[in-house]
């Protein structure tokens, strides 16, 4: 007699499977932050909750998938989804004033995941202190700034020292509670129960 039994094969792994969907979830979430938009009266650039989505990107998925989320989240705007700030999309938000802080987001979703979890595979966080925490997401913004004001500067030809006030200086404190934010979410029970 003939064994007609088929085994079961696994094209892509568990664990994988897991990764791909969590990037997809935090590109679509960069998307829906986006739209928490407003301008900011001293700076020609808004106030979005973007940068908060970066910093959850690297310390929830380490540097790898973290970056990844936002390379995906970045490709989908310039395909034509509407995940920029205020609903915008095209190359054209790429190469504008703002594109350099878009830019950095894969670098600094990474950067934020590679110091916490010293590496790229993920640890738990609550083994982490906030004071790391603190300090990668300080490097990440100096990353989202060292990008992004270049872009402006360039873009809307003003001098130097308006341009690092207005596309850095005046968003520190936006910054700070975006950075408390980000630790009260890590250390949320709900989080630490996935």
């Amino acid at each position: 007699m003939t064994d007609t039994s088929t085994a079961d094969v696994d094209l892509v792994g568990e664990e994988m499977a897991l990764n791909v969907a969590r990037t997809a979830l935090f590109a679509a979430l960069m998307g829906a932050f986006a739209y928490v938009s407003f301008p900011y009266p001293l700076s020609p650039a808004p106030v979005t909750l973007q940068v908060l989505g970066v910093f959850l990107a690297g310390l929830l998925l380490g540097p790898l998938w973290g970056g990844a989320a936002m390379v995906v989240y970045l490709l989908a705007g310039v395909l034509g989804a509407p995940v920029f700030s205020a609903g915008e999309a095209g190359i054209g938000v790429i190469l504008g004033p703002q594109g350099g802080y878009l830019l950095s987001y894969p670098f600094a979703a990474a950067i934020v995941g590679g110091i916490v979890h010293r590496g790229t595979d993920i640890k738990p966080l609550e083994t982490v202190s906030a004071a790391l925490m603190i300090a990668a997401m300080i490097l990440s913004t100096v990353v989202i700034y060292a990008f992004g004001i270049p872009f402006m500067w360039w873009n809307l030809e003003m001098t130097l020292l308006n341009a690092v006030i207005a596309g850095g200086v005046v968003f520190i404190p936006a910054e700070a509670a975006k950075m408390a934010a980000a630790i009260g979410i890590v250390r949320s029970d709900a989080i630490r129960a996935e």
